[in-house]
């Protein structure tokens, strides 16, 4: 049944209307009767005349938004309290039966005193009023978690805004963990143990006080799975020897190892091997230094990625897709060396400013870790000390990120990356290692010639090549009605 949409004046134009009022010996609102006459609140409304409701009825607020309080006996308040923080207000927007505060975001919440969190106290000269509201921070947002692939055992941290006393989190299949979760007293992250028994993919959810929240559908999710070096995914391989770039898929050859960081996750790849980390290691200016590929077409029905569209629906926008990998770099990394990431097995993992990368329709993407931005920005070494996720959305790919630029395109989605991957002769995902000279543009905009030299370790490790949802969840507190036509 549709409900109807009625209509506040706008904020603005009530604010316009307002009076200043003086303190002087003839303001009413001073007098001694409404100094001293009682106060009750029996409905908070939340303002925003952006909603379609601009005027609805709540039984709890965030920090910022602007309420209007319904009751008795509000002319003559003095002082209001919300959560024991001192809170502005302008007299012209109160009556005897309605006024106008906005709850500052400096209003403490998680940190406030116990026995003043959760109410809004209303002070006159000759009495008081304490009404219990529930107060809350913004929205809980989670931004990025440290590894979405996790084994039993491991501590995974997940980081965001207003994540504050997370109570519970709630991984796919409805395994729910409630204990041993720690919480950043300033919102940012909260860790927990992943538990044993998680099977299915999806969103991770967390709730707090500031409410439920979630990330993307990329928890624990292996149906998109390319590369494990175990049991899922084929990986190719040719023309391999000892000197050269191409990663071994046999084990013995020594490209491929059991898990370094000890956490049971079975075998992984040392992307540049101890093979050709001997002696003098990498020389500089080096592209192709290594490369790691898919089965390609020796396999046509595993390398059509048409076996994802059930989780992954065809018309979904390529930035709400990503690419994922765990990489572990227990030793500092920085100032050489870098990624190639291609979709297709058409390209020299020549690198930065070469025609692999000038290509507008490539389907090639570098990461350089130790830059802020991945590319651009300042030099900061990079470091994981623990199996850490990377996520790269499909849209950060040349062809796509150069379509999603063009006003007159449309933008892409992941029945066009299925088609561009079928289409190709070697359809083979693929990482290189690459150690050439670049130049990338600084925290100021400048543009900085980087000069490579021989790279001769950290080693660094990478596991579960996998194509994932990375759809953002949008919080909300409230379902907007229909309009009535």
């Amino acid at each position: 049944m549709k409900q109807l949409k009625y209509f506040v004046l706008p904020l603005v134009a009530l604010f316009s209307v307002g009076v200043t009022t003086s303190c002087n010996d003839d303001d009413k609102y001073f007098d001694e009767d409404n100094q001293s006459a009682p106060m009750s609140i029996k409905q908070v409304y939340l303002e925003d005349y952006k909603s379609s409701v601009p005027d609805r009825p709540v039984d709890f607020a965030r920090v910022g938004q602007m309420l209007r309080l319904e009751g008795s006996g509000f002319f003559g308040v003095k002082k209001v309290y919300i959560n024991g923080y001192d809170t502005y207000f302008n007299r012209a927007y109160v009556s005897d039966k309605s006024m106008i505060v906005s709850i500052n975001k400096d209003t403490p919440v998680s940190d406030c005193e116990p026995e003043v969190r959760n109410t809004i106290r209303l002070v006159k000269d000759g009495t008081e009023y304490t009404y219990e509201f529930l107060i809350r921070n913004g929205f809980s947002i989670i931004k990025t978690i440290s590894n979405t692939l996790p084994q039993p055992g491991e501590t995974v941290t997940v980081y965001g805004e207003n994540l504050h006393e997370t109570s519970k989190v709630l991984l796919p299949g409805g395994v729910a963990v409630t204990e041993g979760i720690e919480s950043d007293k300033d919102g940012e992250w909260f860790t927990f143990k992943m538990p044993a028994g998680v099977s299915e993919g999806g969103a991770l959810i967390s709730e707090s006080p500031n409410g439920t929240t979630q990330s993307p559908a990329y928890f624990n999710e292996r149906r998109g799975l390319l590369l494990d070096f175990d049991t899922d995914g084929q990986q190719g391989a040719w023309s391999w020897k000892e000197d050269g770039s191409m990663i071994s898929n046999k084990v013995e050859d020594g490209d491929l190892v059991s898990d370094p960081a000890g956490t049971g996750r079975g075998y992984c790849v040392q992307i540049v091997p101890d093979r050709l980390l001997a002696g003098d290691g990498v020389q500089s200016g080096k592209p192709r230094v290594t490369e790691c590929h898919s089965v390609g077409d020796g396999n046509k029905d595993w390398e059509d990625w048409s076996r994802m569209v059930s989780f992954i629906p065809a018309e979904t926008p390529v930035n709400e897709i990503a690419f994922q990998f765990d990489i572990y770099c227990p030793d500092s990394w920085s100032t050489t060396g870098y990624f190639q990431i291609q979709l297709i097995n058409n390209y020299n993992f020549a690198g930065i400013g070469s025609d692999d990368d000038k290509n507008k329709s490539g389907l090639v993407k570098e990461w350089v870790p130790w830059l802020s931005t991945g590319r651009g920005g300042s030099v900061v070494p990079f470091k994981a000390e623990k199996w850490t996720t990377v996520t790269i959305p499909l849209s950060d790919f040349n062809k796509y990120a150069n379509l999603i630029s063009d006003p007159e395109s449309a933008m892409p989605t992941f029945e066009m990356v299925i088609a561009d991957r079928n289409a190709a002769t070697y359809p083979n995902f693929g990482i290189g290692f690459v150690n050439t000279d670049f130049t990338y543009t600084d925290a100021e905009g400048k543009e900085v010639e980087f000069k490579s030299s021989a790279f001769t370790g950290p080693k660094i490790y990478l596991d579960n090549w996998r194509i994932v949802p990375n759809k953002a969840f949008e919080p909300t507190d409230y379902e907007e009605p229909e309009d009535e036509e």
